[in-house]
């Protein structure tokens, strides 16, 4: 299987679409390898490109902070996007670009294959929920090959709409127990394995 890093070497030389030509630099995520939480976000931003690491703008301070409300780190998770590269402007990804990417994205969830995939926004949602609306099924969790998907708000959407932050707090303080519900049903269908819980 290919690891994380060879993924990464090949996500730095893609031109699978147009969006490496005016990237700085790739994004191909980063976290704790062996993470029992995925999040995904859409695309990277200004920060986000000149740094190479996913959500480390204002967006990203407030993902940390609702991490943290969830008694958890960006260490004790993986974070990563649909799409690898900036799009020009901060636009929304096409569905070439996001289909130009989706091969790596399927390949770090099998190789961090985590129990919990939080997807951050419409366009990582719609990969799991197509058709839904966002602002019907945040925070409702449901299982896909063996995982538990649970859409929620991009972080950015509080920014620009202070309305919502109280739910997407709400959403991400449902982590621990989700985890926990995760944890109880692999210890019953194997007694003898179990992970050891972050809480």
């Amino acid at each position: 299987m290919t690891t994380l890093d060879e993924l990464r070497q090949q996500i730095a030389v893609c031109t699978r679409c147009e969006l490496h030509r005016g990237a700085t630099n790739p994004v191909p995520g980063e976290g704790n390898p062996q993470a029992r939480i995925l999040l995904i976000g859409e695309a990277p931003g200004f920060h986000e490109d000149a740094q190479g690491k996913p959500f480390v703008g204002t967006s990203g301070k407030f993902l940390t902070e609702l991490l943290q409300s969830a008694g958890l780190s960006r260490d004790d998770v993986f974070i990563t996007n649909v799409v690898k590269h900036r799009p020009p402007g901060n636009r929304d990804p096409l569905p070439d670009e996001i289909y130009a990417c989706s091969h790596f994205l399927k390949q770090q969830v099998e190789i961090i294959n985590p129990d919990v995939i939080v997807t951050l926004g419409r366009f990582s949602m719609a990969a799991y929920f197509p058709g839904e609306r966002i602002s019907r099924i945040h925070g409702k969790a449901k299982e896909v090959d063996g995982r538990l998907i649970v859409p929620m708000y991009h972080p950015a959407a509080a920014l620009h709409n202070g309305a919502l932050r109280p739910e997407i707090e709400a959403d991400f303080q449902k982590l621990p127990r989700l985890l926990a519900e995760r944890e109880a049903t692999r210890a019953k269908s194997d007694p003898i394995v179990r992970q050891q819980s972050l809480f």
